[in-house]
């Protein structure tokens, strides 16, 4: 081992210790070594990278906090040399690894990222382990680099120099997406809040697949990690992320996760994720089922040429029918909405006022009529989404039929607020 203990002392490459093939370094009387927590890809059933990290034996062998030895280190004024030697400990250990081209991931710290030095020093330990740039990931913080065009140029050296690079903790504090799309990084890792946030609120568990969506439209993959619950493994894969990490799946070690382990995890989390949307499925199938009947029962009154607000007073009584409307074949409303007897304003529908009537309003670019006339005679159903007109989640279910009057699509809005509650 190498003691690295008087002040200012730069630290040669790490040498193998104790631990056998496995190197170690004793810093300020801290025996440190590296951890590597895989991430995997859900899709590839595999893990296709492992996360670095530093764990400490005290001198007595017993594990302490690995952040001890950073206040350590910052108190002596030498973080940074520390955290170059956290790299080279990583990378050493990483060169042993039984390894198949996985990406070791690494976190930057800020002052790091300042450091013209850092990529050249970094490019040769890596030269002198046989380990191309592009097999390393450099993630950077997303709170870090306060002049962003200054910290752009940074992360597009390490870039150009066969890094990829991750942005990380996207989601926190002041997260913003004009930052993903200055820096241009390959990987996206959400913030750990943002799981937190989905798994409490059901509402920002719905919005987590377009933001995912946005993130792959924008051109990176997306990572997820801190999953330490089949639950938050199962909104994971439901937003549709690229990669996840976490103690669900696997806890930091020294050694490689067994490739059959991973694939047996991704399996059992996929057949999982299946039947929780067979069951939601399910539900919400015997739910719309008596709205679909009664639409379909409007339609043919409708057909048979009886007033809409006669056809449709029976789908208008369901305990959570919102409105009914009218398209004609350009999907021009025909009349206004058609609303349930005695039905009280809600409160936050008083505030859209303005947006209450939508005679001769367009829906074109809609869904829903959409849908309609690609398959007239058939009834389709929307996921849930913001109804303009009431001001709260619904469902809106459509048919497509030619009346007296022409081709004409009759709509019904499904109050959806209470499922979403439950």
């Amino acid at each position: 081992m190498i003691d690295l203990d008087p002040p200012g002392f730069q630290p040669p490459r790490p040498v193998a210790g104790e631990a056998g093939s496995r190197h170690t370094v004793v810093y300020g009387g801290y025996t440190v070594f590296s951890v590597f927590q895989p991430v995997f890809s859900v899709s590839h059933r595999r893990a296709i990278g492992y996360h670095a990290s530093l764990r400490a034996h005290d001198e007595d062998g017993q594990q302490v906090p690995s952040h001890e030895v950073f206040t350590q280190a910052a108190r002596r004024g030498d973080l940074l040399e520390l955290g170059r030697l956290a790299e080279s400990l990583h990378l050493g250990n990483f060169g042993a690894f039984d390894s198949h081209d996985e990406w070791l991931f690494l976190s930057l710290h800020p002052a790091a990222l300042m450091d013209m030095s850092y990529a050249d020093a970094l490019l040769a330990g890596l030269k002198a382990l046989g380990v191309p740039p592009q097999r390393v990931v450099l993630e950077v913080s997303e709170q870090a680099g306060g002049e962003t065009s200054r910290f752009a140029g940074i992360v597009e050296s390490l870039r150009k120099s066969g890094f990829l690079i991750a942005l990380g903790g996207f989601g926190a504090k002041h997260s913003n997406i004009d930052r993903v799309w200055h820096l241009r990084p390959d990987i996206v890792t959400l913030d750990r809040v943002i799981l937190q946030q989905a798994s409490e609120h059901s509402h920002i568990e719905r919005m987590l697949p377009g933001l995912v969506s946005l993130l792959h439209e924008s051109g990176q993959l997306v990572l997820m990690g801190g999953l330490s619950t089949e639950r938050e493994a199962l909104i994971a894969l439901e937003a549709n992320v690229d990669f996840v990490q976490g103690a669900h799946f696997a806890r930091p070690s020294t050694d490689p996760v067994e490739p059959r382990v991973a694939a047996a995890a991704m399996d059992g989390l996929s057949a999982a994720l299946r039947e929780r949307v067979t069951e939601r499925e399910h539900a919400q199938a015997e739910r719309l089922a008596p709205y679909i009947a009664a639409l379909e029962d409007a339609c043919q009154q409708v057909i048979a040429g009886q007033p809409v607000e006669v056809a449709t007073q029976s789908l208008l009584a369901l305990p959570e029918s919102a409105r009914c409307f009218l398209l004609d074949a350009q999907g021009r409303q025909i009349g206004d909405n058609l609303v349930p007897q005695g039905l009280r304003v809600s409160r936050r529908a008083k505030r859209f006022r303005p947006l209450l009537h939508s005679d001769g309003a367009s829906w074109e670019r809609r869904h829903y009529f959409i849908a309609a006339l690609r398959a007239p005679g058939h009834v389709h159903l929307t996921t849930p989404y913001l109804s303009i007109n009431e001001a709260h989640l619904c469902v809106t279910a459509s048919i497509a039929v030619h009346t007296p009057n022409g081709l004409q699509v009759l709509c019904a809005d499904i109050n959806w607020e209470a499922a979403a509650h439950d």
